[in-house]
């Protein structure tokens, strides 16, 4: 999830031994105090609503994450230190415009509205436990929920992709979640709004204004080399700082020629990109701000009844609509203006990172409303009862596509790592898409969670859960 990003969180898990509630009761996932009995929620107490989305956002997902899978996470932004040329050579146009829509529909929206899930899921979690009397209960099942995805997370890292983002969001729900979960709509919003507030300072700003400085600095350094000039020990750090920062903005071939040999085969693999595990687990003191702002939004977009389809038609439509007018004409003045400024590092990381969360927030909510008006119509169905089995099984869809994709550019005998054309790479994007629309409907033919998650929920509730339909009789 590199930036990849991430986790699921399937807001359905266990229901009281009481009489059944209505269809379309919101689920829960903490469990019930002692002795009372607890069962899986039955399917029709699920929210279509929030199953759908959540297929569409991890699906969404891999539209960036596959740059990071094929070619590291330092041609995530723009594959500039590629093996295959993208923006020179025969495939230069469509190569640029695939590149183009990446960012313009779905870069950083689809991570977005899967966090703001996950916000809405600890809703879920304690909601419904607390008004059926769950107590001190549900705070624990909430944290060894959380923990649990915490390790699930680091192994993930560490065993398959260095993308992980399961490791944040168990790490940010430990710390946040549980004493957000009172706090009214209005209250998340503008904790959200302030929280993004920071974020752009520090995500937008800083780091814009860090590599204009460390250009600036560096090209200065070199300049005084060429005026025949003693340097000083600040000097001569600037032109290291500039020559690390413009490797990792454009890899040097040999650099390249190095990941390929390093990334073939499993153990050199995950033996090369352990280093970057660690460094992206170490993060979560910076980088939880990310995953927190949709996170809080989250859950006052399910409290408020955004999530659940539940708002008026003329809400979608104007989110849909404002949202698109803010986002798509923004996000296409910066990819344009940073290709064609030939991708210079200064301006490039001004275009593309300044309005970068404002196109998020815009977008995301645009394509979240965008989604719920299909639903509410009633169109597509063929297709979205699949999406939603997708979301339904989220993070046993999330560990397959890490696996798939390291298998067939890393691990495997194909070895496509850095050996395809960047256009080619949304060929096994829309392969992979297929393998999680067929398998998840067929398994929850017979099967109540998908396999991840029965064992997410055993090791919960610390108890085999039934697993089998057959054997999950409604409450």
């Amino acid at each position: 999830m590199g930036n990849t990003p991430v986790a699921s969180h399937a807001v359905s898990d266990v229901a009281f031994d009481e009489a059944p509630l209505p269809a379309g009761t919101p689920e829960e996932l903490a469990g019930p105090p002692e002795p009372v009995q607890f069962a899986p929620v039955t399917r029709q107490e699920r929210i279509n609503s929030l199953d759908v989305l959540r297929g569409v956002a991890l699906m969404g997902i891999l539209i960036m994450n596959i740059t990071d899978f094929a070619m590291s996470y330092a041609n995530y932004m723009i594959p500039l230190g590629s093996w295959l040329p993208v923006f020179t050579g025969p495939y230069a146009k469509v190569n640029t415009a695939v590149w183009m829509l990446r960012w313009i529909i779905a870069e950083g929206k689809m991570r977005a509205l899967f966090s703001m899930l996950f916000g809405a899921g600890a809703i879920l979690l304690t909601d419904r436990a607390e008004r059926r009397g769950g107590g001190d209960k549900v705070a624990d099942i909430f944290l060894r929920r959380n923990m649990w995805l915490v390790l699930i997370g680091f192994l993930h890292a560490f065993v398959i992709w260095n993308g992980d983002i399961l490791f944040w969001y168990g790490i940010t729900g430990l710390l946040f979640l549980y004493p957000m979960r009172k706090l009214k709509p209005k209250t998340l919003i503008k904790t959200a709004g302030w929280l993004l507030l920071v974020w752009v300072l520090i995500a937008g700003v800083g780091r814009s204004t860090g590599v204009f400085f460390t250009e600036k600095k560096g090209n200065e350094a070199i300049a005084a080399v060429h005026a025949g000039k003693t340097l000083t020990e600040k000097e001569r750090s600037a032109i290291v700082s500039k020559v690390d920062m413009d490797k990792q903005w454009a890899p040097l071939r040999v650099d390249t020629e190095k990941a390929i040999a390093d990334h073939h085969g499993y153990l050199k693999a995950q033996a090369t990109d352990a280093k970057n595990s660690l460094q992206s687990e170490q993060g979560i003191y910076f980088g939880f701000l990310d995953v927190l702002i949709f996170m809080t939004l989250g859950m006052a977009l399910y409290k408020n009844g955004f999530l659940t389809n539940q708002m008026p038609t003329s809400v979608y439509v104007k989110t849909a609509v404002i949202g698109y007018l803010i986002s798509v004409p923004l996000t296409t003045l910066s990819v344009v203006m940073a290709w064609r400024g030939g991708f210079e590092i200064v301006k490039s990381t001004m275009w593309l990172y300044g309005p970068y969360d404002i196109c998020r927030v815009s977008g995301a909510l645009a394509n979240a409303s965008v989604i719920l008006l299909i639903l509410r119509a009633g169109a597509l169905k063929w297709l979205t009862k699949r999406i939603a089995a997708v979301g339904q099984m989220a993070l046993s869809n999330y560990l397959l596509t890490s696996i798939t994709c390291q298998f067939l550019f890393c691990w495997g005998p194909t070895h496509w790592y850095q050996y395809l054309v960047y256009y080619k790479l949304y060929y096994v994007v829309a392969g992979v898409w297929l393998l999680n629309l067929t398998w998840s409907p067929i398994w929850l033919k017979y099967f109540q969670f998908g396999p991840v998650e029965w064992v997410w929920r055993s090791l919960t509730y610390w108890k085999r859960q039934p697993m089998r339909l057959k054997t999950t009789a409604a409450v």
